[in-house]
């Protein structure tokens, strides 16, 4: 698997669940037919926005099977595989079937809290052992810790498995110290939809999306006119969409993200404790935005 195939729009899907918490597969193969037929470029399994963290260890197995047989290969899959046990990860990976799946998602470890040697020493185990290409998470905002751009280009340079990361620090200096030192073909992915269309203006090479699963088509549109070095029409879709990120976001994630797929019809506005659903403002203005939107895709 090349490196360019994680270039573009990826989006972290959601885990639909019915009333009383089963998963509901038929509103998740909706899902993947509505994100792939808006032309993202690749999926993201068993992520954050997934609410993984809630997901019974078969619940995850059934959940990444389902993915794999309805995407049928049109499309690369990503799975997270991420925590803050390192042999426990080291141990999975060792054992895990990776038939159908393109590369893995993994986490900066959480709560634990380790320093920036441990961050190095973790991700040089699960390189060590991965069969697959990585793509590290950086999200301090969930984990408490902030991997530097030193420990990032550190690890870009001495596994060449690593092949980029998802940057959520949401730190922009940080953020072009990777892209100005990084080697030639390491990916810098944008994990703030906000913050996309800026990262692709400074030298990133896409996004694993949450807003994506509402609106692929012009999410994707939004960060190829961004690649192309369209930027009045990267900026005209950022612009019109941005009210819609910010408010997805409002009340956290995927509740936001659920409640704009429940208004759409995809799937119902079901998540697992401890996360609830949207506070009605926000639901208001998620209902706002979708009922008044007009796509600002341009041919």
């Amino acid at each position: 698997m090349k490196n360019s195939e994680f270039i573009g729009t990826g989006v972290a899907l959601t885990t639909p669940f019915h009333k009383y918490g089963t998963v509901d597969f038929t509103s998740l193969g909706n899902l993947i037919e509505h994100v792939i037929k808006g032309g993202v470029d690749y999926v993201v399994a068993l992520g954050t926005t997934s609410e993984a963290a809630t997901l019974t260890a078969d619940e995850r197995k059934a959940v990444l099977n389902f993915i794999i047989e309805n995407v049928n290969n049109r499309v690369p899959i990503v799975v997270g595989m991420g925590g803050n046990n390192t042999q426990a990860i080291v141990e999975t990976i060792k054992h895990c079937d990776f038939e159908g799946i393109d590369a893995i998602l993994s986490v900066t470890p959480y709560y634990n809290k380790p320093n920036q040697k441990g961050l190095y020493y973790h991700y040089k185990a699960i390189s060590s052992v991965s069969p697959l290409p990585i793509i590290l998470y950086n999200v301090p905002s969930r984990t408490s810790v902030n991997m530097s751009a030193e420990t990032t280009l550190k690890l870009a340079q001495d596994h060449k498995n690593i092949i980029g990361i998802k940057e959520a620090s949401g730190n922009m200096i940080q953020i072009m110290n990777i892209l100005k030192d990084k080697p030639k073909d390491f990916l810098v992915i944008s994990g703030d939809d906000p913050l996309t269309n800026s990262m692709i203006a400074l030298g990133g090479v896409g996004v694993i999306s949450v807003t994506a699963n509402a609106y692929p088509a012009e999410f994707r549109q939004l960060v190829q006119a961004g690649l192309d070095k369209d930027f009045e029409k990267s900026n005209t879709i950022n612009n019109a969409l941005l009210p819609f990120m910010e408010a997805i976001f409002e009340d956290g994630n995927p509740a936001g993200i659920k409640a704009a797929l429940s208004i759409m019809g995809i799937m119902k506005n079901n998540l697992r404790l401890p996360l609830v659903k949207t506070n009605v403002p926000t639901l208001n203005k998620i209902k706002s935005f979708i009922e008044e939107f007009k796509s600002p895709i341009i041919s």
